[in-house]
């Protein structure tokens, strides 16, 4: 019998690509408010946050368990392939809070029937949204 995939005690960590480990840490730990667990060198750092691993790496050239792959940042802010939603109580006063610490929103929040959110981007680019669920009528 094979083991089940996923199986129990498995944990997923996002990687971003980032130009700067040092800027990246100062966003993510002191405007987000991620947890930082441990840096490596000057090239990588680990956060803990919400719930979540997040491991951001500076640009890379292939190795060996991954020949045809550079690691490498941005190229095109107005582009996204992978964006990460903080689902939160209050878009509001989250926003605020961290309009407030330094992040920079695409647009105050906008609200729906459904939800209010606001998007921002880390000092890479990467794109991330505040989320508030609303009950809708």
């Amino acid at each position: 019998m094979s083991q089940p995939f996923p199986t129990e005690g498995m944990e997923l960590t996002h990687i971003l690509v980032v130009a700067d480990v040092d800027r990246a840490v100062h966003f993510y730990r002191d405007v987000l408010g991620a947890e930082l667990v441990r840096q490596y060198g000057g090239t990588s750092a680990v956060f803990s946050f919400a719930g979540a691993w997040l491991l951001l790496v500076t640009g890379g050239e292939p190795t060996a368990d991954k020949p045809d792959v550079t690691f490498a940042t941005i190229d095109a802010p107005d582009r996204v392939s992978h964006a990460m939603t903080i689902r939160v109580p209050d878009g509001q006063a989250a926003y605020e809070t961290l309009r407030s610490r330094g992040a920079e929103f695409l647009t105050p929040p906008v609200v729906s029937e459904w939800e209010v959110r606001a998007f921002f981007r880390d000092p890479d680019g990467h794109l991330l949204e505040i989320s508030e669920a609303r009950s809708g009528s």
